[in-house]
């Protein structure tokens, strides 16, 4: 579709409005219904609908009664809420002819206020000459709907991004101006594509410049894609400038030994049958360079280290697996955690022991007592064989009371000391343990819990197999 920019001096705010309304109406509506639009733009006393055949008139936009009555953009109306985006930033103020046209953008001459010449490229993805977008780009990455418009948006902000970042580290790329939508403003590179080119002055120092470009990208970790004759600009001086980045890829993808040697054999093609060119005395004379070639004299994709940059993480492009880098990072980062918290668990497992070691030693400190208990209340029952057992064994039950006054005496420090509420806490805890045993108290199990009905006799045996464990 031809763009007439004239139109624009003929448009309204109120059918900027509308364009705008369809705009955002086309992000969940592949076809935007005349009410939504109506609801969106919100313009007084039903202007809409004026508006609406207005822009229909200049085929900014497209009707569709086919399921319902609606409109969607074209992308000539596309275009026009880019230029005026731009306009109203001041980027540029006029526009001029076209000067160039590809299978997937269109290319004019814009003006700035001082007379300043630049580009403009804007993305048409989805002409009938290259529809296979899905599966030649990677602009849709896990999305399975979209339309062309929201594509060319995507190929464009790309384009942006390559360039900007290419620029800073030096290669010879146009400078990027600014991007809104599909629209891409750069500077306009004074020169021809090397396809019109017929004759060259110094054909090997272009040749091995451009050898150069393709190894010094991979070496940044890009892969141009689309490296040939179209894409290379050269002026009068024979400087080299590569353009076009959409489809740039990362050297991780899976397709990148393919994509690199495609790049370079349609340089050696282009150059052998243009300019006659023998490449076998070439790779003889420059045998001492970094960079391993094959029989043929073609560079590697194997023998290029990344040394430079990775501008492929960077940028994320196509075949750099971010989620791989962030599970190497946290591996990485997981390995240290790891021998620190060794470490800490070391520190941990000794406290666990020390704290099971004084459980234990209190339980079996209970017990005793608890054994202690028992013999004494058999020896109450059992008063005629105590008195003769004491009458008896005077000597025994002399060591035993001197026992029980070193006790006491113990018990009379640690109070004279402060400890009172430990001796406290000891005592109650006695009381507990006598008190489970001899069944004058019940358990602290819950509800759910299996509940023992045998007596003394089982909760007896379930200590003494404790003990057994322990």
């Amino acid at each position: 579709m031809k763009l007439d920019v004239d139109v624009l001096r003929y448009l309204s705010k109120d059918d900027f409005r509308v364009l705008t309304a369809v705009e955002m109406g086309m992000r969940n509506h592949e076809i935007v219904p005349t009410e939504l639009i109506d609801r969106i733009a919100s313009l007084k006393h039903g202007g809409t609908y004026k508006v609406l055949k207005n822009l229909l008139k200049h085929k900014l936009l497209h009707h569709d009664s086919s399921k319902y009555d609606g409109f969607r953009l074209t992308y000539l109306g596309y275009d026009f809420l880019a230029i005026k985006t731009m306009v109203n930033r001041g980027v540029f103020a006029a526009v001029g002819r076209q000067i160039g046209v590809g299978k997937e953008s269109d290319i004019f001459e814009v003006a700035t206020e001082d007379g300043t010449v630049l580009a403009m490229k804007l993305h048409r993805l989805g002409r009938i000459s290259f529809r296979a977008v899905k599966s030649k780009r990677d602009y849709l990455r896990h999305r399975s709907s979209y339309n062309w418009l929201y594509l060319s948006r995507l190929a464009a902000l790309k384009e942006f991004a390559f360039m900007k970042a290419l620029e800073e580290h030096g290669f010879p790329v146009p400078k990027a101006v600014d991007c809104n939508r599909h629209c891409v403003v750069m500077s306009l590179v004074q020169g021809y594509p090397l396809v019109q080119v017929k004759q060259l002055q110094n054909p090997e120092t272009v040749f091995e410049t451009i050898i150069g470009l393709v190894v010094h990208l991979a070496e940044h970790g890009l892969i141009h894609c689309d490296f040939n004759e179209f894409n290379i600009m050269i002026d009068d001086n024979e400087k080299v400038t590569m353009i076009d980045f959409p489809q740039m890829v990362s050297v991780s993808h899976r397709n990148a030994q393919m994509y690199f040697d495609r790049d370079v054999e349609c340089i050696f093609k282009f150059f052998g049958k243009r300019f006659n060119l023998s490449f076998k005395e070439h790779t003889d004379e420059n045998d001492g360079s970094d960079v391993d070639s094959d029989e043929n004299g073609r560079p590697t994709f194997s023998s290029i280290s990344k040394l430079a940059g990775f501008l492929d993480k960077e940028l994320a492009a196509s075949g750099f697996s971010r989620k791989d880098q962030d599970d190497i990072e946290k591996f990485i980062e997981g390995g240290i955690e790891k021998d620190r918290s060794s470490d800490t668990e070391g520190t941990e497992d000794e406290e666990h022991e020390s704290e099971s070691s004084e459980t234990i030693k209190r339980t079996l400190d209970s017990l005793h007592l608890l054994e202690k208990e028992e013999n004494t209340s058999n020896f109450i029952e059992e008063g005629k064989v105590y008195e003769n057992q004491q009458s008896c064994e005077t000597g025994q039950n002399n060591g035993s009371e001197s026992e029980e006054a070193s006790d006491k005496e113990e018990e009379s420090q640690t109070l004279n000391t402060g400890d009172v509420e430990l001796v406290k806490r000891l005592n109650k805890q006695r009381r507990r343990a006598i008190a489970s045993v001899r069944g004058g108290r019940r358990s602290l199990a819950s509800r759910n819990s299996y509940k023992d009905k045998g007596g003394k006799s089982s909760q007896n045996s379930k200590l003494k197999k404790q003990l057994s464990s322990w």
